[in-house]
């Protein structure tokens, strides 16, 4: 296993990502993984070494560019709002990243997933609603928004793991992303835990005014969950 930074490109738009390679005589499947509304940071970093554990290659990617991170709330919400109000940006900044994990030394291009904790759960549902393929797109408490431009034909298969607690998605926008994605005919799956927040995945939220809290049941029945869930698409590529 090597972890490295790397540099990758969305026309003049640097991005700095984190790549992680278990040694392997075989080609081997990429993760691709995106962060939440802070940038990349070590959070997303150690999930992609833990996705070496699985015998899978993992990338983690920089959405906003130049290896940007917020530092507050206000910040956050700043750097990820270009992002939310232009899906056209935010679909071409993903392609971009899976056009890039596709030239990666040992990937075996045929088999790519993405997944996407809160701002990057958004993230993984925008991918599959670009019509954009890739084997499979997973969304750990991520956000619901729904997309200002018209879905495509979704031809990637979609997991979306949620907190039933989660303030900040609305029954409504669990209700439309639902009817949006049956109305595409896509392959999809929605699990909802039980008295579990935002963030549930990340061993220092703990903020419940905010409704971000750690989680440790809903973080390894997820993480369980995801795995079945790639091992199941790459099996059907």
């Amino acid at each position: 296993m090597s972890g490295k930074i790397v540099n990758y490109y969305d026309d003049s738009t640097e991005c700095i990502g984190f790549l992680s390679v278990p040694e392997s005589s075989n080609l081997v499947p990429l993760i691709l993984v995106a962060h939440t509304w802070k940038g990349r940071s070590e959070f997303e970093d150690q999930k992609a070494i833990a996705l070496n554990d699985l015998g899978y290659a993992a990338l983690s990617i920089d959405i906003f560019g130049e290896g940007v991170n917020g530092q507050t709330v206000e910040e956050n919400q700043a750097l990820i709002e270009p992002f939310v109000s232009n899906r056209q940006l935010f679909r071409k900044r993903l392609i971009s990243a899976v056009e890039y994990g596709k030239t990666i030394k040992g990937v075996d291009s045929s088999k790519i997933a993405l997944i996407g904790f809160c701002f990057g759960g958004l993230a993984a549902i925008e991918l599959a609603r670009s019509g954009y393929e890739v084997a499979g797109c997973v969304s750990f408490h991520g956000l619901l928004n729904q997309s200002s431009e018209p879905f495509q034909k979704v031809k990637s298969k979609l997991l979306v793991l949620h907190g039933d607690k989660d303030p900040m998605v609305s029954t409504e926008e669990i209700l439309a992303l639902q009817d949006e994605m049956t109305e595409s005919e896509a392959n999809w799956q929605f699990i909802s835990y039980g008295n579990t927040y935002h963030a549930f995945t990340n061993p220092a939220a703990n903020d419940i005014e905010m409704g971000t809290v750690y989680n440790s049941e809903s973080d390894r029945r997820s993480w369980i969950a995801m795995s079945n869930f790639l091992e199941e698409v790459f099996l059907q590529c």
